[in-house]
C-alpha cells in the first residue's frame, strides 16, 4: 500500500483507526481501505452508523453556536478527530471572530491534519494528547498560550467518552478537567448508548464487537451513566436528550431514526 503524503511516517497504515473510520462515515477522504473495510463490517450490523455520526456533528455545531451566543469565546475540543466541514473553530470564529480554540487528539493523522487546516490561524492550535491524561492537556503550551482558564471555557467531549473504558476512570478525567475551568464554563458532550438505536441490542452489539476487534472498545453506557458526567453542572434545556432533540434547527421528526441513537447534552457551571 502506497503511503499518501498526508499520512505521517509514524503510523501503521495497515491497521484501522477509529478517527479515520469516523472520517469515512462523514464522507471524508482521509481514510484507507482498511478503515473502510472495518466501517463496512460495522455497518452490516448497524447500517445507520453514518447517520449517527452526521447527527453528532450537527449537534456539535449547534452547541458551539449556542456557547458563543452565551458569551463564551474559548473552546477546548478533546477527541477532535480529523478535520472536516464545520469544525469548531469555523463555527466559533464565525460567531465571534476573536474566539480561541484548542483541539486535542492522540491520533497522529488527526493531529497532522489539524495543523494543516489551522496554518495561519493565530487563534487556534492542536495538542497531541490523550483525554485519559487531563494534566498533559491542561499544562500544554497550546492551552497556556490560547486559553485563559480563569475565564469561561466550553469543554467539548463529543463522541469520545464511549472509547474510554471504566478501568481508565473517565469520570475522574472529566471531573479533573472541569475543576480546572472557571465558573460559567460549559461541558458539551455526546455519548453512544443502546438506548434509542432502532435495532435489538444483540444486533447493535455486532457493531460494538467490530470496535472491540480493533482494540478500541466501544462502551455503550445508559442515560443514567452518561448523566453522571454532568455532576457539578446545571443542565441547559432541554437536558440530556437524543442528538436531534437538542435545540434543533429542523423538525426532529424529519430525522433518520438512527440519528436518535445515544445522547447529547450541555451543562454549565454556576
Amino acid at each position: 500500500m502506497e503511503r499518501p503524503a498526508w499520512a505521517p511516517r509514524s503510523i501503521d497504515i495497515s491497521l484501522p483507526s477509529v478517527a479515520r473510520i469516523y472520517d469515512y462515515y462523514l464522507g471524508g477522504s482521509h481514510n484507507f481501505e482498511v478503515d473502510r473495510e472495518a466501517a463496512r463490517r460495522a455497518m452490516e450490523f448497524m447500517p445507520g452508523l453514518p447517520k449517527i455520526m452526521q447527527a453528532n456533528r450537527a449537534f456539535m455545531r449547534r452547541a458551539v453556536a449556542y456557547a458563543a451566543g452565551q458569551g463564551i469565546s474559548q473552546f477546548l475540543d478533546i477527541g477532535s478527530g480529523i478535520p472536516t466541514f464545520g469544525n469548531v473553530h469555523e463555527v466559533a470564529q464565525s460567531a465571534s471572530p476573536g474566539a480561541r480554540v484548542v483541539y486535542v487528539d492522540h491520533d497522529p493523522v488527526a493531529v497532522a491534519h489539524s495543523h494543516a487546516v489551522l496554518r495561519g490561524n493565530e487563534h487556534a492550535d492542536v495538542v497531541a494528547a490523550d483525554l485519559r491524561k487531563p494534566q498533559d492537556i491542561l499544562a500544554s503550551p497550546q492551552v497556556e498560550r490560547l486559553l485563559d482558564l480563569k475565564q469561561p471555557v466550553a469543554l467539548l467531549l463529543v463522541a469520545i467518552l464511549h472509547f474510554v473504558e471504566d478501568t481508565d476512570d473517565p469520570y475522574g478525567a472529566v471531573a479533573r478537567l472541569g475543576e480546572a475551568l472557571a465558573p460559567g464554563s460549559m461541558l458539551v458532550l455526546t455519548h453512544a448508548s443502546y438506548e434509542g438505536i432502532p435495532l435489538p441490542p444483540e444486533r447493535a452489539g455486532g457493531a460494538v464487537d467490530v470496535y472491540k476487534d480493533l482494540r478500541n472498545p466501544l462502551i455503550m453506557r445508559s442515560r443514567e451513566e452518561i448523566a453522571r458526567f454532568f455532576e457539578g453542572y446545571d443542565m441547559v434545556e432541554p437536558g440530556l436528550v437524543p442528538m436531534p432533540v437538542w435545540r434543533p434547527d429542523t423538525a426532529p421528526e424529519d430525522e433518520d431514526p438512527y440519528a436518535f441513537s445515544g445522547f447529547a447534552g450541555v451543562g454549565r457551571t454556576a
